[in-house]
């Protein structure tokens, strides 16, 4: 069962239930007027639908703690909109869709270990490793010398999504991109 939270013990990162969804803090802070009783003033983020809210509370106002199921699974392959996960201990496989995956797809490829949320058995996101490698499948020839710069150029990755690289990287070079930020990293 989710823990019970009081509205001033809050951090960031505390996901509970509000309204029949779940709110992940994004900012809290504690204040304390002059006159008037305290209160916990949040800054609340969806967890489901992404929509970001301010709130405040009582800092004795109970939350209830919402359950975030994480489960590791592999991504096998897409067939039209579905895209197939499969169970690490079952082998069951599960269909998700682009609403689903989200921003996700960018950075994985097929038999790649990802962490599958969901909430009440709904899957509101998938989440890639936090740095993965993937390899360029095309891009625009760089210019020898032009190290100076820091501007980049595009380049296709073998999903089929494109990134900004430096100028030195060319086809087939295998790079590292970390997927909070969604930026190149290093050449593996």
């Amino acid at each position: 069962m989710a823990e019970v939270y009081m509205a001033g013990d809050v951090r960031n990162g505390t996901t509970f239930e509000l309204d029949n969804s779940v709110y992940k803090v994004v900012e809290f802070q504690h204040v304390k007027p002059g006159k008037g009783a305290a209160f916990v003033r949040t800054k609340l983020k969806n967890v489901i639908t992404g929509a970001v809210l301010e709130k405040t509370f009582n800092p004795s106002e109970k939350l209830q703690g919402a359950e975030i199921e994480k489960k590791d699974m592999q991504y096998l392959y897409n067939d039209g909109d579905l895209y197939y996960f499969m169970d690490n201990e079952t082998y069951e496989q599960m269909p998700l869709n682009k609403e689903q995956i989200g921003d996700t797809l960018k950075y994985i490829k097929e038999n790649m270990s990802v962490k599958i949320l969901s909430f009440k058995g709904n899957v509101f996101a998938v989440e890639p490793p936090m740095f993965v490698e993937l390899q360029v499948t095309y891009t625009e020839p760089g210019f020898s010398g032009n190290t100076t710069t820091t501007s980049g150029k595009p380049a296709t990755l073998e999903n089929g999504f494109e990134i900004s690289v430096p100028l030195f990287v060319e086809i087939g070079d295998v790079i590292r991109i970390d997927t909070r930020t969604g930026e190149y990293m290093e050449r593996v």
